[in-house]
């Protein structure tokens, strides 16, 4: 169940509730590289070599035959960096909560597109070719993320197959699509009033092609097989302006597609689960009851 505003659920063992930023090795278990060793898709920085980290639910050690939702999760940080507040703690909080969370290390700068989008596709088509053997439902895998992760995650729900990497032995026989998407304060556009040339140029050059970036502007690519969107922003966010959560969303509507979006009026960017801030706190229990009836 859900502990107050925050999120927090009681432990499947004994009933304690527990902080999800807290360790917890219970909750915990496998790394998985995305490719294989010497592979020139493992990226130029060793730091964020493509891979997956798997957090399970306690529960899933006393019913073996169970079958999980799960949710991809992609850290923040411009495409440059990898925000650690945007995942670990959200992996242990759906753990927590009956829902697999996976945190996702993919490429940043200097590999740009569509290095991190092959990283994620690759991600979600391994969990659903291997699901049986995570406990994890193939049709419940869904994607979230943050800042620059959640451009990268609007852009493999909306464009699921804009690219399937050569090296990818699952892209022409695995949907990449995920069946869920959640948003944090995201960026979204390449090319309107409110863009983030930042993530733009770190992802595409620092004269990127016009065309491309708006083909990555995802609140121009969203279609009536958009799986449904929760979104969260704050007005008060000048790093990724609210437009970017509004113009996905108002996307989502014309093309009639469930959404949910959240806007707080305080709160800078780059927030996390903001347990330091009593209203904006509340946003990440909202989110776990917006996923309460499909996880289950």
């Amino acid at each position: 169940m859900i502990m107050g505003a925050v999120g927090l659920s009681q432990s499947a063992m004994g009933g304690t509730s527990i902080n999800p930023e807290d360790p917890d090795p219970a909750l915990e278990d496998e790394e998985i590289y995305l490719w294989a060793d010497g592979s020139d898709n493992n990226g130029q920085n060793p730091e964020y070599r493509p891979k997956i980290k798997i957090y399970y639910p306690t529960v899933r050690d006393k019913d073996a035959t169970k079958k999980f939702a799960a949710v991809l999760i992609c850290p923040g940080g411009g495409y440059h960096i990898q925000a650690s507040h945007e995942g670990q703690p959200f992996a242990r909080l759906l753990a927590m909560n009956g829902i697999i969370g996976i945190v996702l290390t993919y490429r940043v700068f200097p590999d740009r597109y569509p290095g991190s989008y092959s990283d994620a596709c690759r991600a979600i088509r391994y969990l659903r070719k291997n699901a049986s053997n995570y406990n994890i439902d193939p049709d419940r895998i869904g994607i979230m993320g943050f800042s620059a992760g959640g451009h990268l995650a609007s852009t493999v729900a909306t464009q699921p197959d804009l690219y399937k990497d050569m090296h990818d032995d699952l892209a022409e026989s695995i949907s990449a699509r995920p069946n869920r998407l959640i948003l944090g304060y995201p960026v979204i556009s390449f090319i309107d009033d409110y863009a983030h040339t930042g993530s733009a140029k770190a992802l595409l050059g620092d004269e990127p092609d016009q065309e491309m970036a708006r083909q990555l502007s995802n609140n121009h690519q969203v279609t009536r097989d958009n799986p449904p969107v929760f979104l969260f922003h704050t007005t008060e966010d000048k790093g990724v302006p609210p437009q970017n959560s509004l113009s996905f969303a108002e996307a989502c509507i014309e093309n009639n597609v469930p959404v949910e979006l959240h806007l707080y009026e305080t709160g800078t960017h780059g927030v996390g689960m903001a347990l330091d801030n009593p209203r904006l706190k509340t946003w990440s229990g909202l989110m776990i009851d917006w996923l309460s009836a499909w996880k289950s």
